[in-house]
């Protein structure tokens, strides 16, 4: 795997763990406060800075598995069971 499509599955395996983890340990204000701009279904407290911090390790240990499987011959089209026939 090349840096470039390296870091190319790493931002996407990054995007779906952070809406993974967005809705964790949030609960709507059931009032809201018009006056301030919030709405009822706006968490009290997002914690965004944490939440990216855990989705950056989830995604890292989830990445480091991919490349391990992209790079084995376990998974591959070019030797073993998948093998492509040879024409």
């Amino acid at each position: 795997m090349s840096l470039v499509s390296g870091t190319a599955v790493y931002i996407m395996i990054w995007w779906m763990v952070l809406f993974a983890v967005l809705p964790i340990g949030t609960s709507p204000d059931p009032e809201g406060d018009p006056q301030t701009g919030g709405w009822r279904g706006l968490p009290r407290r997002p914690r965004l800075p944490w939440k990216m911090a855990v989705t950056t390790l989830v995604s890292a240990v989830i990445w480091l598995g991919a490349y391990a499987l992209i790079e084995s011959d376990w998974l591959s089209f070019r030797s073993g069971w998948l093998a492509l026939p040879e024409k």
